[in-house]
């Protein structure tokens, strides 16, 4: 049995949205992971789920008049059922809601506590409620939250706080210990330039005055614990800390996989956590950078939110996992199109794989009836035809790549081999050795060698593309029984493939994507021409008199006893606004909080149901429906819309 242990994590996802493109990149590279592993004879264990707890639970939950926990109940089932949708094989999904998990986060908080790490004090600082955590000024864009573009507002609180300031230096040099602590690199030198500075000690609690959906401080009943140190804890929690047999395989092998905009508690506040309260620490991060949609970070403010259902109903799960892999370069940002992607299926998988797949197995049988003839040893020296030289190098370098989530390079590697293939077909011509009888032991050498070829490219997209990966070795005759898989030991091993063994005619793995038949087309009502009557005209100067402005939607609820009117609050940069708007037909609260709007800023004030309105928002008539204006990138709210 294998001594060698792998743990891979995704953060677990915060349950305030459903999921998108994102969640779906960060699980399926750690499916990959967790697969690749596998292959290289790891056993493995792997951990997803959601976390649940916060001030921005208990909004969505009042946008949609439920109850925290139905709420997160909601949203939580979505991301478990996306799982098996994008083919990913987690072990288990823990959810911070659940009972065990919460005690041994209390069981951690009055370790540290006892241990005279965690002090009651007053604090007053700049706290933002998206993130729900203090800022220091030198963390601000311009003044504000550099992920919500908003001004964090000051609090003045009495809580408990966790002395990080004390571990600084140790885990500085705990990083430079370890290079392979961070990685990629530049995230690791990200961490040490922030840790230059004084850290200052972490606020860990919540008084239960402003918060009551949370975990209760152990150790003093009015308060809860801030989310993170809730969140964090699931990572040990889940393998049955401490004395769990899962706790004791596999903890110290722990990779966790994030997003770049989670480093900080990842990289500095759960190693510290960790040491504080006497735990080993994990063995390192995986810090993967952002996908744009049209352009910009995917954000709900704008509207490019990625439904990953919809593009795998589109596309199909295989094709969605090779496009997400070839195209990110681990660490770096992604773009998202559809033309990209369409691309991506096109050029590598139909074209490359699919053709390279379908053409030497019609070469088969249409030479020999689909039976594999084998290979003459004597031949194949003489006239240089092993490709088993080529396919070891593409293992090899396949390998070393997916070993550090250079998925791009392992996949590169692999579409290497299929270009030799290919490259090998055009320069030995089997069509015209075929013609003349003599040359028959050479093709059968050929294509004994295509076939192997096509046995290797079948194991090594295993992790990336599982489905095909079986329906080729289904068709190469080469199934494997037990685990599903083989090993990257197996994979090397030449000359797998059996004399005489019978193929069958080779179905499509990636039909061409006709892109008009995506789109769908529009019909004769949508194309014909919308012409309202024109207003009477205004001046340029009738136009300056009205003050349009950014706006960024904070908070929304429906209005009692209307089904028409939300009452919105609107941060526009240096003050919030409260406007009454006609949407409540065309987007629920939860919908619309955090998208970015149009504001008229100097409209009349006006009192609607009871309600003061200061301004309006913009937007168009759409087949009976209303559709809110916006914008195509995020901008600070507040700015004039000229």
């Amino acid at each position: 049995m294998t001594t060698k242990k792998q743990f891979f994590t995704t953060p677990i996802y915060y349950v305030n949205a459903k999921p998108h493109l994102g969640h779906a990149y960060t699980s399926i590279a750690t499916d990959v992971a967790t697969r690749f592993k596998q292959m290289d004879a790891y056993e493995t264990f792997f951990l997803t789920g959601t976390d649940e707890h916060g001030d921005k639970i208990v909004q969505a939950a009042q946008a949609q008049e439920t109850t925290p926990k139905a709420y997160a109940d909601k949203i939580s089932k979505l991301f478990q059922d996306l799982l098996p949708v994008l083919n990913v094989k987690n072990n288990y999904f823990i959810r911070t809601t659940d009972p065990y998990h919460i005690k041994i986060v209390q069981d951690i908080l009055s370790k540290i506590y006892d241990s005279g790490d965690i002090y009651f004090s007053s604090y007053e600082g700049l706290y933002c409620f998206g993130c729900e955590r203090f800022y220091q000024e030198r963390e601000l864009v311009d003044g504000k939250c550099p992920d919500h573009g908003v001004a964090p507002e000051i609090i003045k609180e009495s809580n408990y706080f966790f002395k990080m300031s004390k571990y600084q230096e140790w885990l500085i040099n705990h990083i430079k210990a370890n290079p392979d602590f961070i990685r990629p690199e530049q995230y690791k030198t990200e961490l040490l330039s922030f840790l230059k500075e004084p850290l200052e000690d972490l606020c860990i609690s919540r008084p239960k005055s402003r918060l009551t959906w949370g975990i209760n401080l152990p150790f003093d009943e009015d308060y809860v614990t801030y989310v993170w140190f809730d969140a964090l804890v699931n990572y040990i929690s889940a393998l049955g800390y401490p004395d769990g047999e899962l706790f004791k395989k596999f903890w110290t092998s722990a990779r966790h996989f994030v997003a770049k905009d989670i480093i900080k508690p990842h990289g500095i506040y759960w190693p510290i956590m960790l040491k504080a309260a006497g735990i080993p620490i994990y063995k390192g991060l995986n810090v993967h950078g952002f996908w744009n949609v049209k352009g910009s970070k995917m954000s709900k403010s704008i509207g490019n939110v990625t439904d990953p259902i919809q593009v795998t109903d589109i596309y199909g799960v295989d094709p969605f996992r090779y496009f997400l892999m070839r195209e990110m370069v681990f660490g770096l940002d992604a773009n998202f199109t559809e033309e990209t992607i369409i691309y991506r299926i096109n050029a590598d998988l139909a074209n490359d794989l699919g053709n390279l797949f379908s053409r030497i197995l019609s070469m088969n049988l249409r030479y020999f009836k689909g039976e594999v003839k084998g290979k003459n040893n004597k031949i194949e020296k003489e006239k240089n035809l092993s490709l088993s030289s080529d396919a070891n190098r593409a293992i090899e370098e396949f390998k070393q790549a997916m070993e550090f989530c250079e998925f791009h390079k392992g996949l590169g590697a692999i579409w290497q081999f299929i270009s030799i293939m290919n490259k090998y077909i055009d320069t030995h011509k089997p069509w015209d050795l075929a013609k003349d009888e003599a040359n028959i032991p050479i093709l059968e050498t050929i294509l004994y060698n295509l076939i192997e070829g096509l046995r290797v490219v079948s194991c090594l997209i295993y992790p990336i593309m599982p489905q095909t990966s079986l329906k080729m070795q289904k068709t190469l005759c080469m199934e494997k029984e037990n685990m599903g898989f083989y090993t990257l030991k197996e994979t090397s091993v030449w000359e797998q493939v059996k004399k005489g063994t019978i193929m069958e005619k080779p179905d499509s793995l990636f039909p061409r994507i006709d892109i008009d038949k995506i789109k769908p087309k529009e019909t004769t009502a949508q194309t014909k021409p919308f012409k309202p009557a024109l207003k009477e005209q205004i001046t340029i100067d009738d136009f300056a008199k009205i003050d349009l402005r950014t706006g960024t939607v904070i908070s929304a609820e429906k209005i009692e006893k209307s089904n028409k009117l939300l009452k919105l609050k609107i941060d526009l940069g240096a003050e919030t606004r409260q406007i009454i708007a006609g949407i409540a037909k065309d987007y629920t609260p939860n919908q619309i909080i955090g998208k970015q709007v149009i504001v008229v800023a100097n409209l009349k004030e006006a009192t609607l149901m009871g309600e003061t309105s200061q301004g309006m928002i913009l937007a168009a008539n759409h087949k009976k429906n209303l559709v809110l204006s916006g914008f195509d990138k995020e901008i600070l709210p507040g700015n004039p819309v000229k």
